[in-house]
């Protein structure tokens, strides 16, 4: 057990950070792009916010065209999340890798073409709850992270088709009483991040009376933070997205799964409110790595793993527009 605490604690704490770049940001969009067009979190409903994204185009625009000039794509991501974006101590390059690497590097090859697209793209490790604001502060250009469609985050981001399925789901010990998200959970110290789908549902799920009052929740601001917290006994579960708890339990043999999934979400690519252009240009390179095969190659190489090649988030999700 220390040393899989030691393990994990070198992977929040010692990975480098990538260095941002200083750059100016995009212009707008243009017309038509603009807050004003955003579904707004009174006329959407969450069960349906993965169908807001606009339609695939390969047609220019100003904030494609400034990362075309600029010669380079910023991408805000995850370093610490194994199976999805992490630096492989065994990798000698030192290059991340994951699943959300690799669709990262097809949006850049869709952007810049040639052999040498992947040296076009660079990489900014960012917080679960910095997200947004780095979005929103002109830091990264898109955000590739495991990051759910809400309604609530449509007023301040878009994003684009759904990429991936998954769920809300409890990992606590092998030996812990907690037995899902239920009962079990009184008096149980529930870790999650701050910001995250996870800790808005565990709060309203508390303050409702469909779990225990007396769950106690403790947020962290990187979620992979909470398997430190699990392993130090500093928490007793965590609540998280069911791809990301199984990629935890894979690094940690003494944590498994506990119950099933008890929501259904979808990650997508999140940028600009007024980058339309590169929405549109997402979508279709999302539309191209389905079809071509390259979703499939990249789940069974990264996630098959840990999810299994029969499990519901298999396939690609079906993607539909406004």
């Amino acid at each position: 057990m220390a040393a899989v605490c030691v393990l994990a604690l070198a992977f929040v704490l010692l990975l480098p950070l990538t260095q941002s770049h200083g750059d100016g940001a995009p212009g707008p969009a243009g017309r038509g792009t603009a807050r004003g067009t955003q579904t707004r979190a009174g006329q959407c409903d969450d069960a349906t916010a993965q169908d807001q994204s606009l339609a695939p185009s390969g047609a220019g625009g100003q904030t494609v065209a400034a990362i075309e000039e600029r010669g380079y794509l910023r991408v805000g991501v995850d370093q610490n999340s194994y199976r999805w974006g992490y630096l492989n101590p065994n990798n000698p390059s030192g290059k991340l890798e994951g699943f959300d690497i690799d669709l990262a590097y097809a949006i850049a090859k869709d952007i810049f073409g040639g052999a040498d697209y992947q040296q076009k793209i660079h990489f900014q490790a960012i917080p679960t709850d910095q997200r947004v604001p780095a979005i929103q502060n002109d830091q990264v250009d898109m955000v590739v992270r495991t990051m759910t469609i809400t309604c609530d985050r449509l007023e301040d981001v878009r994003f684009s088709a759904p990429y991936f399925r998954t769920g809300q789901q409890v990992l606590a010990p092998r030996n812990s009483a907690i037995t899902g998200y239920d009962g079990t959970l009184a008096g149980q110290r529930v870790c999650t991040a701050a910001t995250s789908t996870a800790y808005d549902k565990i709060t309203a799920d508390r303050q409702a009376g469909r779990i225990p009052s007396s769950t106690k929740i403790v947020t962290v601001p990187n979620q992979l933070d909470c398997l430190v917290r699990l392993q130090l006994g500093e928490a007793d579960a965590v609540v998280t997205d069911g791809a990301l708890a199984a990629s935890q339990a894979a690094q940690d043999p003494t944590v498994e799964l506990k119950g099933t999934s008890f929501t259904s979400e979808y990650y997508g690519v999140a940028m600009k409110l007024t980058a339309g252009d590169l929405v549109r240009r997402v979508n279709r390179t999302l539309e191209e790595y389905r079809s071509s095969g390259g979703w499939k190659d990249s789940y069974d190489k990264w996630l098959s793993p840990t999810l299994g090649e029969d499990s519901d988030s298999a396939n690609p999700p079906e993607a539909h527009y406004r």
